[in-house]
């Protein structure tokens, strides 16, 4: 059997705000929560993935603030570079662009970046 990539698991900060942020920007769903030694822990998926790829959120982080050049991320794919654009303007008005939407060539696309609460890089693309 080859191995399956089911989870990804974050120690945060502010766990409200993260999950607020993945909802708001990500459409993610709270699939699971529990309380595990005294600490909530809280597993968000996309509807309808809830049994493919999950992220786990735990509180206590130190936070990632990456730095500029750092391009580490999370990648969602949009519909269309309308979406991208929107999601780009709800970030700039919230102060969490990280970068502006742009075009690379293929396989890469039209993207922009946000900075979720923790400091890591959340891109938004389209092919």
């Amino acid at each position: 059997m080859v191995p399956a990539f089911t989870h990804l698991a974050l120690h945060v900060r502010d766990l409200e705000a993260c999950i607020g942020f993945y909802r708001d920007y990500c459409g993610m769903n709270l699939v699971h929560e529990r309380e595990d030694a005294g600490t909530r822990v809280v597993w968000l998926a996309e509807p309808g993935k809830e049994k493919d790829l999950i992220i786990v959120l735990l509180p206590g982080g130190p936070g990632r603030d990456q730095p500029e050049g750092d391009f580490s991320h999370f990648g969602f794919a949009l519909e269309s570079r309308e979406a991208v654009d929107a999601i780009a303007a709800r970030a700039e008005a919230a102060g969490c662009l990280a970068w502006a939407p742009r075009q690379e060539p293929y396989p890469v696309g039209y993207y922009c970046g946000l900075k979720d609460p923790d400091g890591n890089f959340v891109e938004f693309s389209v092919s």
